[in-house]
C-alpha cells in the first residue's frame, strides 16, 4: 500500500487527470502506424534531451535526433561504439561526456519502452541492468557501473549563473543501509502495483524513494526518471499505459528544474528516512501530477507538426534534410544552394514555408540571415 493517505482534494485531481488520459486515448485510437511512430520518436528524443540536460549535459534535441538518426541508418540499428568517433568528431570533442550520456540514456529508455513487460515483477537485477545501460559508454563509470555505491553521495543543485551549489538531499549511506532500502523498495513496488487503484501515485512514491536512497554512485536522476516511466507502463490502467510512450514528462521537469530540486528537499527535509512513512509526499505528488498533466498538451503539438511534415513539398524535404545533417550549424541560403542544387528562389520560398510551419527559426535579417532547426 501507499505510504501516505489520499486527501479528497487529491482524489478529485487524480480523477480529473485520469479523465484527460481517457479522452486523449480515445482521440488517438485510430492513429496510423506512421503517426504513432512519429509521436513516440518525438517523445523519446525530447525525453533523452531533457533528462540528460537536467543532469548538466549540453546536447540540444536537434543534435540528439541527429545522433539517433545516425544510429538508425536505413532503419538498421548501429551500435554507438561503432559510430562514436564519427559522432564526437561531428559534435565536437569538448562535449564527449554529454554525447556518451545521451547514447546511454537512449539505450536505457528504448529498453524500458520496448521491454517493460519483461520487468514485471521488478527485480534489483533489472534496475542494476538499466544502470549499466545508462552509463556503459562513460568510461570513468566502469569501476562502479551496475553496482550500488560504495562511497557517500549527495543530490546537488547547481546555479549555473552564480556557480553556487546547494545540497538537496543527503541520501542513504552506502553498504547495508542502501542494500536493505533497495530490497524493501522493490518488494514494496511489486506488492503495491497490483493492489493500488492509483498507478500514478505508486510511480511517484517509487521514484521519490529511489531518489532518496540514491543507490548508485552516479546516474541516479536519469535512472530514477526512467523508472518513473517504467512504473507508468506497468499500470493496469490502459489509457495511462498507452499514452505514456507518447509524452515527454522530463521535458516539463526540465522547465521547472529549480522547483524540482526544491520539491525533493521539501519531501525529505534533506535527509534519507529508513521509514518511508516519514516523508511528506504531497509536494512531489503535486509537482509530478501537474508535470504529467502539462506533458499531455505536447501530444497535440506533435500531431500538428506531423501533419505539417506530411504536407511538405519535395524541395522542402530536401532543404530540411540538409539542416538535419548539420544540426549544430546555422545555415545561409548560399550554403543550402550549394548543398542541395535547388534554385535560389525555391530555397528562399522553402525556408519561408519551413519557418512558418515551425521547423526552422530565422536569425538575423537581409543577406546575413541564417536558419536553424527547431525540434
Amino acid at each position: 500500500m501507499l505510504s501516505f493517505a489520499l486527501t479528497s482534494r487529491l482524489e478529485k485531481e487524480l480523477i480529473n487527470l485520469q479523465s484527460k488520459f481517457t479522452t486523449e486515448w480515445h482521440n488517438l485510437e485510430n492513429l496510423s502506424v506512421d503517426e504513432t511512430n512519429y509521436l513516440q520518436h518525438q517523445a523519446l528524443i525530447s525525453t533523452i534531451g531533457a533528462s540528460t540536460r537536467i543532469e548538466n549535459a549540453v546536447l540540444t534535441d536537434q543534435e540528439i535526433e541527429w545522433v539517433d538518426t545516425t544510429l538508425n541508418k536505413d532503419g538498421k540499428p548501429t551500435s554507438f561504439a561503432t559510430e562514436k568517433s564519427y559522432i564526437i568528431d561531428k559534435l565536437s570533442k569538448d562535449r564527449e561526456r554529454s554525447i556518451e550520456e545521451v547514447a546511454g540514456c537512449r539505450e536505457m529508455l528504448t529498453t524500458i519502452y520496448q521491454q517493460f513487460p519483461d520487468f514485471s515483477p521488478l527485480t534489483e537485477t533489472h534496475i542494476r541492468g538499466l544502470h549499466y545501460q545508462l552509463l556503459q559508454y562513460y568510461s570513468p563509470a566502469s569501476r562502479y557501473i551496475g553496482n550500488y555505491k560504495t562511497s557517500p553521495n549527495k543530490v546537488i543543485s547547481i546555479n549555473h549563473k552564480t556557480g553556487q551549489t546547494h545540497t538537496v538531499l543527503n541520501p542513504a549511506a552506502p553498504g547495508m543501509i542502501t542494500e536493505t532500502a533497495m530490497t524493501d523498495l522493490v518488494s514494496w513496488y511489486n506488492k503495491t502495483v497490483p493492489e493500488s487503484p492509483w498507478s500514478l501515485l505508486v510511480a511517484i512514491e517509487f521514484v521519490f524513494r529511489f531518489l532518496a536512497i540514491h543507490p548508485f554512485q552516479d546516474g541516479n536522476g536519469r535512472l530514477g526518471r526512467g523508472l518513473f516511466l517504467l512504473a507508468l507502463l506497468h499500470s493496469d490502467n490502459l489509457s495511462l499505459r498507452s499514452i505514456t510512450p507518447l509524452i515527454a514528462i522530463d521535458r516539463q521537469i526540465e522547465k521547472k528544474r529549480a522547483l524540482y530540486y526544491t520539491v525533493l528537499h521539501q519531501c525529505s527535509n534533506g535527509n534519507f528516512a529508513s521509514d518511508s512513512t516519514k516523508y511528506d509526499y504531497f509536494p512531489i505528488v503535486r509537482f509530478l501530477t501537474k508535470v504529467v498533466d502539462e506533458a499531455l498538451i505536447d501530444i497535440e503539438v506533435y500531431r500538428t507538426r506531423y501533419a505539417n511534415f506530411t504536407n511538405l513539398s519535395e524541395s522542402a524535404l530536401v532543404v530540411l534534410k540538409n539542416f538535419k545533417a548539420s544540426p549544430e550549424r546555422r545555415l545561409k541560403v548560399a550554403e543550402l544552394e550549394k548543398a542541395s542544387s535547388l534554385p535560389r528562389r525555391t530555397i528562399q520560398y522553402t525556408l519561408k514555408t519551413l519557418t512558418q510551419k515551425g521547423f526552422l527559426q530565422r536569425l538575423g535579417g537581409g543577406a546575413g540571415s541564417r536558419y536553424q532547426l527547431i525540434f
